[in-house]
């Protein structure tokens, strides 16, 4: 709680710099705490999913830490997991500023950054150096802009990624890499997941084989969702991360509205609160979910579990609320357990 409040007296002075200058400085403030422990979590907030022990439920989203630099001080911040990314084969600049923007009316965030990032050789240097490292951390992997052949670059990421990561998550959902969507089509999916497990495979022969993520988009349509489901299923992939930004536009306030890329924060939280809830119904839960999108506190991560999800993520809500959020929301979440008769969250998913 103090925390939050030392983190409102601040925001202001944060918010007259332009947004992603402000996001370079929290990642250098992240990194000058250095990775520090993870906070003792209860263990009613402890959950397995995917055959992965999660501490804690709160997570946070692929694209705060793209390059894998801070996941241990982000463990250190109280989330349960902490997602890196995405992450391409080779280094991106990605699309030309300004291209991140905060409605601050709205508590919403446009992006249409484009993966930018510094590439997969860069990442693995990283991401070895922390490899041992108590918490989890799920590595999400993407193609490059001009790739000629993007399964191929999911393949070649996959195969880097595997022996690093706790899990993989496979985004094919965001906006801002031209015909990346496409990829959700069933034919393009089919072979596109396939390629990613033989590759995952291959890289960790009878090792340990990270179980594969994906991160689906809220605008899809009742067939989309429903081949999706299909395939996640008979793939049988650990999770589905429902979902990424949205290029829809609901009523907004904000002078930055009319910016094109993704849309998430508080205007999203409906949408994706649905698309959870399509998910759940057209996989009949055999399939665990991870929540995203709109979340910015216990009220709103509680509902996300009710109605299906096992896991949530968050990251715009961080940008409004500080770094203490996921504390606070860990908190309210205990709070709202017992008010409502369960002794762990893993009893209260899908009880909606």
């Amino acid at each position: 709680m103090r925390t939050l409040v030392l983190y409102s007296l601040i925001r202001p002075a944060l918010f007259r710099i332009e947004a992603e200058k402000a996001h370079g400085l929290a990642l250098k403030a992240l990194k000058l705490s250095g990775p520090g422990s993870a906070p003792r979590t209860d263990p009613a907030l402890a959950s397995t999913v995917a055959g992965i022990a999660f501490p804690g439920p709160v997570g946070m989203a692929a694209g705060f830490d793209k390059d894998g630099e801070v996941p241990d001080a982000l463990l250190g911040l109280g989330f349960g997991f902490a997602e890196v990314g995405s992450i391409t084969p080779l280094p991106q600049a990605g699309n030309p500023q300004p291209r991140l923007f905060r409605l601050v009316e709205d508590r919403a965030v446009i992006n249409r950054m484009g993966f930018n990032n510094g590439g997969a050789q860069e990442a693995v240097y990283r991401l070895e150096a922390r490899v041992r490292r108590p918490g989890v951390v799920g590595i999400n992997i993407g193609a490059n802009k001009d790739s000629t052949d993007r399964v191929n670059d999911y393949a070649i990421m996959a195969r880097l990624m595997a022996p690093l990561a706790g899990y993989l998550a496979v985004n094919i959902s965001s906006p801002n890499t031209p015909g990346l969507r496409a990829l959700q089509d069933e034919s393009a999916l089919t072979g596109l997941l396939d390629a990613v497990i033989e590759s995952r495979d291959e890289a960790c022969g009878a090792g340990h084989r990270p179980p594969v993520f994906l991160k689906v988009a809220p605008d899809l349509e009742p067939a989309d969702i429903d081949a999706i489901a299909r395939i996640a299923i008979d793939k049988q992939l650990a999770a589905l991360i429902v979902s990424n930004t949205t290029i829809s536009r609901p009523p907004l306030a904000s002078q930055h509205k009319g910016e094109t890329g993704g849309l998430s924060g508080a205007p999203l939280r409906d949408l994706a609160q649905q698309r959870l809830r399509d998910f759940r119904k057209a996989t009949g839960g055999a399939v665990p979910l991870v929540g995203v999108g709109g979340i910015a506190n216990a009220a709103d991560a509680w509902a996300r579990i009710r109605a299906g999800a096992s896991l949530v993520q968050l990251y715009s809500a961080m940008v409004y609320e500080g770094p203490g959020i996921a504390k606070a929301i860990n908190k309210g979440l205990l709070e709202l357990m017992r008010r409502d008769g369960f002794a762990s969250i893993a009893e209260a998913v899908g009880t909606e």
